[in-house]
């Protein structure tokens, strides 16, 4: 075997190795629910998808537009209020449903207005430059995929209004 052709094997196997050790360590594709249990800033949201019974719902076929407080946000919730949506599983189905749109909005394309969520109420976006808000929360980590829709890190609880 000539030099050239051993050189090109030995290059071919050098990246055959590389482009399989990337895929092992890169994550498959996940919906919504999954991805939101194996993102760590999102444990608190990930149990209570699970305690309102919600996880079938955001591993459906959507879109679905999720804007998720991360663990940081459900802290400053108070202790009281925590408690009561913990223990009422329809208020706290209300509350995460919320945080939940119809169909796939990446950050880019968030128009300023009111738009309907899961829960039935509207909540108010807004984009201007870098900068994505839904009501008073600040979207801290935009775009993180899901194989049926997307989500937006926020660094607050959303709630909805009383009816």
């Amino acid at each position: 075997m000539t030099r050239t052709p051993r050189l090109f094997l030995g290059a071919l196997a050098v990246t055959a190795a590389a482009w399989l050790a990337g895929c092992a360590t890169t994550p498959a594709p996940a919906s919504i629910a999954d991805t939101a249990a194996r993102t760590p800033e999102l444990s608190t949201l990930n149990r209570l998808i699970q305690e309102a019974g919600m996880a079938d719902t955001l591993r459906a076929a959507g879109p679905y537009t999720v804007f998720a407080p991360s663990n940081e946000a459900f802290k400053a919730v108070p202790a009281k209020t925590m408690a009561e949506l913990e223990g009422n599983k329809e208020l706290l189905k209300s509350v995460l449903g919320y945080h939940v749109l119809q169909g796939k909005v990446a950050s880019a394309d968030v128009k300023d207005g009111q738009v309907a969520t899961l829960q039935g109420a509207k909540v108010a976006v807004s984009h201007a430059g870098d900068f994505v808000t839904v009501d008073d929360a600040l979207v801290q980590k935009a775009d993180v995929p899901a194989t049926n829709g997307v989500i937006h890190v926020v660094d607050r609880v959303l709630m909805p209004p009383k009816k």
